[in-house]
């Protein structure tokens, strides 16, 4: 199996044209970006709202759970049934399965800002917005941001059904290769796109590091710190 991978990446036919590694990567990014930033557009208005207020959070996030359990290559035949359009249905699809971490990402870290804090901001004066986007959603933005990483990992991974309706993407090298029985092919499309999501987490959890405010980030090593000193 291992030479058949590496015959198969070695064989330049495979990185030219439509059918090639190149385009295929760049269309799987596609459907991972289109759904991620229409899932953040919904999630993160949500998430902060409800773990601003504390307005059925439990319920939401819940639900946002369960939807989780959907099998995502039933529900994008099932939109593709309904709607008679690939794209549509696969971006649908993906956004369902990206929206609920997000939005648990979200609302779990306004949850967790010190609630000294919020009081020490009522304090000072700051009205409900102010402590919002001045308080809470910086000393929050890691957990938030860690929801979306565990989004776009989601994303990559399940991005492969958009072939099974007919798209393009990672997905197309596993379907095309389980046509034929090319298995070097099935694993090269695998490898593809566990690469994939591993330089695509990796790029986020610097991201993660350079967004999130250098009070937090010191507050945290803090908290560590003196984690590791109750233990030993």
């Amino acid at each position: 199996m291992i030479t058949e991978i590496v015959n198969w990446f070695s064989d330049s036919a495979n990185w030219q044209g439509p059918d090639g590694v190149p385009t295929r990567l760049l269309e799987h990014l596609g459907y991972v970006a289109l759904a991620l930033v229409i899932a953040a557009a919904i999630a993160i208005p949500v998430g902060l709202f409800v773990g601003h207020t504390g307005s059925g959070g439990l319920l939401l996030v819940g639900a946002g759970n369960a939807v989780r359990a959907l099998p995502t290559l039933g529900l994008v035949t099932f939109l593709f049934l309904l709607f008679t359009d690939s794209t549509v249905a696969a971006i649908i699809g993906l956004i369902v399965l990206a929206v609920p971490p997000i939005l648990a990402g979200t609302y779990a870290g306004l949850q967790a800002v010190d609630r000294y804090v919020v009081d020490a901001a009522v304090g000072v004066g700051m009205r409900g917005w102010q402590r919002l986007w001045q308080v809470e959603v910086p000393i929050s933005l890691p957990l938030v941001i860690g929801g979306v990483r565990n989004a776009v990992l989601q994303l990559v991974a399940t991005a492969a059904v958009a072939a099974y309706v007919g798209l393009g993407g990672l997905g197309r090298f596993l379907l095309d290769g389980l046509a034929i029985l090319d298995y070097g092919e099935v694993a090269a499309g695998a490898v593809l796109t566990a690469l994939l999501a591993i330089v695509l987490d990796v790029l986020l959890a610097t991201a993660q590091r350079v967004l999130t405010p250098r009070g937090v980030r010191l507050a945290q090593a803090d908290v560590r710190g003196g984690t590791k000193e109750v233990a030993a």
